[in-house]
């Protein structure tokens, strides 16, 4: 898992810890070099470069070192740990009404000892500044295994009184080397903002007041292990405008970004119509709002004091652009929006071309004033190289983000890899830019430095090593003696993988993650279903990207050597909740449930399988059987109350004894009971009733029934089985899960092809028709037809537009979408039915815990009530007195299992408060 970060490369450490506390960090880091221990620290892992990776011992402070020590909002810095997450410092420093200013993609979850290693940026940083420009001291521990302190002459408490920062002792060889080259430093580094490339010694001028501290960032942990860090916050400006403007192209567009700087803009941010076009491909055309004429965008941000001051540089801006259209944007929603196609289209740029898109030369700057002649010739350069990418960037810092198609996964791929870089390298150094404006070289373009910089400073920074780290341990292979380009690619060693060759597809799915690591922010609070199981754990195994990593090694073989039944796999695989959120929320399409559903699969195939794979994987089954015995649910039910035949039966189940078991219908089943019901008139739908509320006790469908007649449908409760195999999917069951499928889609194909809708109660069951019977049967015709057929309630009732909701002005509802409802089937129609109710809606983020069969599974219950206790538990404490709203059978029985109250579906909050007809009656 640690021998992958967010790029190409994978190189396998000899160890992985994590530190405790600062004196741990400092006391192992020095037990490494004394035993001559290569050391890479990592944060998030999110470095696209591969500058997070390494051979010896890799030290994550993410899990333990990530406090923030003090606040001080008079002074206006943090003192920070190096693990300490961007996001969790802007909240802490919020209530003063303070930020830090960088903002990367990754704030969620990058660190900001990670953010100093690479120099890290953002959007906002044309405003704000870079990270180096945002330190005020670091402690350091060097590779001769001193500790010093490195405080900034230009830190606002110091710049009126100091001529020039303190240099320790064991750094004074750096006096030296600095005043012997002071030409060559001036020409050569810090000669426009985003010069990310190479060690910025330019910091060290005596003009900046030889400035270590500043210096080290960007340094990529090759000089120094960074034990703790002060850094300066800014104040928000109070007033912001948004300026949209379009031109015929991007590169026109960059063209113009001379003129547009001139105007203070505190992000300007670049775009053409091959990033629109894929948020609206994925998305949706609603998802993307109107845009100025053209097919070339940039969204920029202006913020000041006075309102009047700010509208009137907007105003200017406006005519003084060479813009086909511009607008000033004023719309909060519409900002937003805007701000969001930029946002989702750089999430989508690595999965949205016709082969698989890679880093590797993500992160290239040039002057402004020669953007729009990098970009033309950027693109040409790929053309000649059969490549295709997705630029977007910082327009404004002349900073260019790309994915791009590189054919890692064919035998010559490493060197074609590396013919493109160097062509792109000799470009970026003609217009005198940076192949790394906020990623940093790391693996992917410290080769490639000789082509930016003249020999006489490339020995410099081989000196400049020397003096921190003589004997070469702190991130080798990175800026100075590196690794070349085409080594180590992680997908180039998997081209002669038996797995590749019989399964090409299992393997560029599983590669699709890129480790930007997503699935480490904890964002339920803003909907986001991924990654419950992390969250509880905070194991990276336990992540998405944890589990790709693992199945990544699986298909590579060489440290994982047993497949699909390799207990490190089955490890990795057995908390994943099968929740579906990284369908949705991770940026590059994982769905990590299919995965797991497939290795289980292969595993047990004609193998005995666990306990609960035959009582759980085949629960449809019982539930039928039982349903169609008169009284045999109340008997199984009475017999279950039993303590020994109970204990017996969990064991057997393979249910942890901790659950209570549900209980089953005492008569016949759900829909047995609406055999002989009939509807007045109206329009026709079908009811297809799922197992779990066809077999156990509850009035899911007689609430759906009576909403629908009074909605003025004419429901009809299929009586045919229709099992969509759920179960059988979830438990790895695949073969079976197929034979379920074209059974039920021998029912539900004639009702779709009729045009008639057909309503399911259950998310999880109808999320397997938009879903997963696609790739189970994709050859067959007949999915795609039941797939658009298929409606939740929300949906069906908002088709209708004179359907009006009830009025629950007064109530409070806390809503629990099932993870497959939010991931999958998308939660907007309950969403806005709910608002349409004037009831107080709390939408809750993340997984109940329970999961199907995962919660209810021997080994799972601590996990599952962790899950519980992130969102969903503390949600219903709050809100004692509140309606819990639940569509999902297992997000009803955590609710009831672990807080004892009772949930209700929405036909049952809707039924509950229908106005009184006096004419209704039972209709059988």
């Amino acid at each position: 898992m640690f021998s992958s970060d967010a790029s190409i490369y994978r190189v396998v450490p000899e160890g992985v810890t994590f530190p405790r506390t600062r004196e741990e960090l400092v006391e192992i880091s020095r037990a490494a070099l004394a035993a001559g221990v290569p050391i890479t620290l990592r944060g998030a892992g999110t470095s696209c470069a591969g500058n997070a990776i390494g051979p010896g011992l890799v030290i994550d402070v993410s899990r333990h070192l990530n406090r923030v020590l003090e606040v001080d909002p008079v002074a206006r810095t943090a003192t920070v740990e190096p693990g300490v997450v961007q996001e969790v410092l802007q909240r802490h420093t919020a209530p003063h009404g303070l930020r830090f200013g960088p903002d990367p993609s990754s704030s969620s979850r990058c660190t900001i000892g990670g953010m100093i290693a690479n120099n890290a940026c953002g959007p906002r940083a044309l405003g704000y500044g870079r990270t180096s420009d945002n330190i005020v001291e670091l402690e350091v521990l060097t590779g001769t295994g001193d500790l010093v302190i490195l405080r900034s002459p230009s830190a606002a408490a110091e710049a009126a009184h100091r001529e020039r920062a303190e240099c320790p002792h064991s750094l004074r060889p750096l006096e030296g080397l600095v005043a012997a080259n002071l030409g060559l430093i001036r020409t050569e580094l810090g000669t426009f903002s985003r010069l990310g490339s190479g060690y910025a010694l330019d910091w060290l001028l005596p003009e900046k007041k030889f400035d270590l501290a500043r210096f080290m960032a960007g340094t990529e942990g090759t000089l120094g292990i960074i034990t703790r860090a002060t850094v300066r916050l800014v104040a928000d400006a109070p007033v912001k405008q948004m300026v949209a403007l379009g031109y015929p192209t991007m590169a026109e567009a960059a063209d113009d970004m001379a003129r547009l700087t001139a105007f203070g803009p505190v992000a300007a941010e670049g775009m053409d119509r091959r990033i629109v076009d894929v948020v609206a491909r994925k998305f949706g055309p609603a998802a993307v709002p109107d845009l100025p004429a053209g097919d070339g965008w940039v969204f920029v941000e202006l913020v000041g004091e006075d309102a009047d001051e700010v509208r009137a540089r907007a105003e200017g801006m406006k005519l003084a652009s060479a813009a086909l259209e511009a607008w000033l944007v004023d719309d909060p929603a519409v900002v937003k929006a805007l701000w969001k196609i930029r946002s989702d289209g750089a999430g989508l740029a690595g999965v949205s071309l016709e082969r698989p898109a890679y880093p590797g030369w993500e992160d290239a700057s040039v002057p402004v004033a020669k953007l729009g002649t990098y970009l033309r010739e950027f693109d040409a350069i790929m053309a000649r190289h059969g490549l295709e990418g997705l630029p977007y960037g910082h327009f404004g810092d002349g900073c260019v983000h790309c994915r791009i198609d590189f054919p890692l996964d064919e035998s010559d791929g490493p060197e074609r890899y590396r013919a493109f870089v160097e062509e792109v390298a000799d470009l970026v150094a003609s217009l005198g830019g940076s192949m790394s404006g906020e990623h940093g070289d790391g693996r992917a373009r410290s080769a490639l430095l000789p082509r930016l910089f003249s020999p006489e400073a490339i020995d410099l920074f081989g000196q400049v090593k020397q003096v921190f780290d003589p004997q070469n341990l702190l991130n080798p292979g990175v800026l100075v003696d590196p690794r070349p380009v085409e080594a180590d690619i992680r997908v180039a060693a998997t081209v002669t993988s038996p797995l590749r060759l019989n399964d090409p597809h299992f393997v560029e799915a599983v590669h699709q993650c890129s480790g930007v690591g997503k699935c480490l922010a904890d964002g339920m609070a803003g909907g986001q279903v991924m990654c419950p199981s992390f969250q509880a754990t905070r194991e990276e195994k336990d992540s998405t990207r944890g589990r790709a990593r693992v199945l990544q090694e699986m298909v590579n073989g060489s440290l994982i050597s047993e497949g699909w039944r390799s207990p490190e796999v089955h490890e990795a695989l057995d908390l994943c909740l099968s929740c579906k959120g990284c369908a949705r929320d991770c940026p590059t399409g994982i769905d990590m449930a299919a995965y797991k559903s497939r290795v289980l699969h292969e595993t047990y195939q004609g193998r005995l399988r666990p306990r609960s794979h035959y009582a759980l994987g085949w629960l449809p089954r019982w539930g039928r059987l039982v349903g169609r015995v008169p009284g045999l649910g109340g008997v199984v039910n009475a017999t279950l109350r039993v303590p020994g035949l109970s204990r017996a039966a969990t064991w057997m189940a393979g249910v942890d004894r901790r659950r209570p078991l549900p209980r089953f219908r005492r008569g016949r089943s759900a829909r047995r009971g609406f055999a002989r019901h009939t509807s007045p008139r109206g329009r026709p739908v079908v009811i297809w009733v799922d197992s779990f509320d066809d077999a156990f006790a509850g009035s899911q469908l007689a609430s759906l029934v009576r909403v629908l007649e009074r909605a003025g449908w004419a429901p009809r409760v299929l009586q045919q089985d229709a099992c969509c195999g759920l179960t059988w999917i979830t438990t790895g069951q695949l073969d079976g899960a197929r034979v379920q499928l074209r059974k039920a889609l021998d029912v539900l194909a004639p009702i779709a092809e009729s045009g008639t809708p057909i309503v399911g109660m259950e998310p999880s069951c109808l999320a397997v028709w938009r879903s997963d019977a696609g790739e189970l049967l994709e050859d067959d015709p007949r999915v795609p037809v039941v797939a658009a057929a298929i409606r939740t309630l929300a949906e069906l009732l908002a088709s209708d537009p004179d359907w009006k909701a009830p009025d629950l002005s007064g109530h409070t509802i806390v809503a629990q979408p099932h993870c497959h409802h939010a991931a999958i089937l998308g939660w907007q129609a309950d969403a806005t039915l709910l608002a349409a109710t004037g009831a107080e809606v709390v939408t809750l983020g993340g997984c109940c815990g329970l999961a199907g069969n995962f919660g209810v599974e021997i080994g799972h219950y601590e996990t599952s009530v962790a899950v519980a206790e992130h969102t969903l538990l503390p949600a219903l404490r709050e809100h004692p007195e509140a309606v819990v709203l639940a569509d999902g059978f297992s997000c009803r029985k955590q609710v009831s299992d672990l807080e004892g109250r009772d949930a209700m579906s929405l036909a049952q909050l809707l039924a509950t408060h229908l106005s009184p007809d006096p004419g209704e009656g039972v209709r059988r």
